[in-house]
């Protein structure tokens, strides 16, 4: 990519600055005035809630991204307008979720971001930045140079725990197989030496992957599917970057890297995700068979 070190620097610290400037608009605004709308795409409601705070969040993200398209050359990818399909001609574009988690925004409870990636061409993510509301923690990554938690470097590593944490969202307890899910992960635990299994279903994608590392050791994957669903490019952009530069665990669900550009479709369900703590337990379960997952 023909952006060097001082530009990616400076471009990580716009999106720092829309991130906080997105979660401030988020986190003051009053639930009691909400208007939920349903947009297309998706199988779950999860995946078609969408509110006016989205739509303000984006705005206020933009005021900060889009000079940036022009001086840099850069498009732009956000989840609330459409696709222009410059990123299939610039050298890299910035992949925005506004406010990813709108469900559990609308219910108050915690599992929503504002997350900013600057991917290139060939789907590669160069910027991760992850901003969560409710706890105001920043997390930011920049390809080879590491990690920043609340700006400071994030020397990140997974603790012994006797537990294992599947996080997901909300939709994996409708599935037909989830509790032969559930007890092949409980047998996971077991041969990982830990005496238990315990969950989270509430999250949105951006969050769920951070859960990963903030609640290790951890798993969050959804296995590839035929249906359109499974979460999009924006979901999944931010956190590979930091996963990447942690040294943690992001994949598809076959063990490749994930496909950030897809030319086809905005929506991953294709191939799945498996963001994992380790790799020890993401190879253990990338070995494990659809039939024996349920």
């Amino acid at each position: 990519m023909r952006l060097n070190t001082e530009d990616l620097n400076q471009l990580a610290a716009c999106a720092v600055a829309a991130v906080e400037a997105a979660g401030r608009v988020i986190t003051q605004y009053d639930r009691c005035e909400l208007t939920v709308q349903h947009k297309a795409g998706g199988e779950s409601l999860a995946s078609q809630v969408v509110t006016e705070v989205d739509m303000l969040s984006q705005s206020v993200i933009l005021r900060y991204l889009l000079p940036t398209c022009t001086t840099y050359d850069i498009a732009l990818l956000s989840e609330e307008q459409l696709d222009d399909g410059s990123r299939f001609q610039k050298d890299a574009f910035w992949c925005i979720d506004p406010l990813d988690g709108t469900l559990p925004f609308t219910e108050g409870i915690p599992g929503y971001a504002v997350s900013i990636a600057l991917v290139d061409q060939a789907g590669t993510p160069w910027i991760g930045v992850v901003y969560d509301p409710t706890t105001q923690t920043r997390y930011q990554a920049i390809r080879g140079q590491g990690v920043w938690r609340n700006g400071a470097p994030w020397q990140w590593h997974e603790p012994e725990s006797s537990a294992l944490q599947f996080i997901c969202d909300r939709s994996v307890q409708r599935l037909p197989q989830f509790n032969s899910l559930i007890e092949c992960l409980e047998s996971l635990a077991g041969e990982l030496e830990m005496t238990q299994l315990e969950t989270t279903f509430i999250g949105g994608a951006v969050m769920n992957a951070m859960w990963v590392l903030e609640r290790a050791p951890a798993c969050y994957f959804k296995q590839s599917k035929s249906q359109v669903g499974g979460g999009c490019l924006w979901d999944y952009a931010a956190t590979a970057c930091i996963y990447t530069e942690l040294g943690a665990w992001c994949s598809d669900f076959e063990g490749h890297v994930l496909d950030l550009n897809r030319a086809d479709s905005h929506f991953m369900n294709h191939r799945g995700i498996l963001f994992a703590s380790n790799a020890t337990m993401a190879e253990r379960l990338l070995a494990i068979s659809c039939t024996e997952l349920g």
